[in-house]
């Protein structure tokens, strides 16, 4: 019976991970300074919100789930809060190179904000793609993953039956936007070395362009 449970609890990919962590990169979206925001910041924050709550519905409860609503769901919901984030890059990095940011306390905020925001989109793309998804990713075939993680390394029967969660995508995430470049999780497919690619310039253009003047400006002040 423990067996049992343990492999059942094993199975699942808690869908509150996802909603805190978007609901967070939603909030910092809403109280980016004005100059620097996506426009009208009121209605993508909105939007994001009602998307939030939408995956509760669109997501079974199954612990193996699947559902083109979800799936739906997730890509509006990442492309938004992408794009937005993107944008606001681009506002601050054009204003710092027109020399008219003078405020190096909201600009170091900004950036911050900017980085997780980074880390939280790419970790929703990384756990919606590797595999086919939460849906899929149990039945993959070793050909179809996206990623190959330190567990699937391993020969014992328990950790053949591991499958990641959104925790782990989001830890990947987080450590190829610190490092610039995969830790221990290894990207096989083309697509996700391009995604963490991209993800990586967004990360070092925050902290070489944006945090790295704001430090100066700080600095002088």
């Amino acid at each position: 019976m423990a067996r049992l449970l343990a492999n059942k609890h094993h199975d699942i990919d808690p869908v509150w991970h996802v909603q805190i962590l978007v609901v967070a990169a939603v909030i910092m979206q809403f109280i980016l300074p004005q100059t620097f925001s996506a426009e009208p910041r009121q209605l993508i924050a909105i939007i994001s919100f009602l998307l939030v709550i939408a995956l509760s519905f669109t997501t079974p409860k199954a612990a193996v789930f699947q559902s083109i609503g979800r799936r739906i769901n997730v890509i509006v919901l990442v492309a938004l809060l992408g794009v937005a984030n993107i944008y606001s890059l681009y506002r601050v990095a054009n204003q710092l190179l027109e020399s008219k940011i003078s405020n190096g306390r909201d600009l170091a905020l900004t950036a911050l904000n900017i980085f997780l925001t980074n880390i939280v989109v790419f970790a929703l793309l990384y756990w919606e793609i590797d595999g086919g998804g939460p849906g899929k990713r149990k039945i993959a075939k070793n050909h179809e993953r996206d990623f190959l993680f330190p567990q699937h390394n391993l020969t014992d029967t328990e950790s053949k039956r591991w499958i990641p969660t959104f925790v782990d995508y989001f830890y990947v995430s987080s450590t190829n936007a610190m490092a610039f470049s995969p830790t221990d999780a290894m990207p096989l497919s083309r697509r996700i070395k391009m995604l963490m690619l991209t993800q990586s310039i967004v990360s070092l253009t925050t902290i070489a362009l944006i945090i790295s003047r704001a430090v100066n400006i700080l600095r002088i002040t």
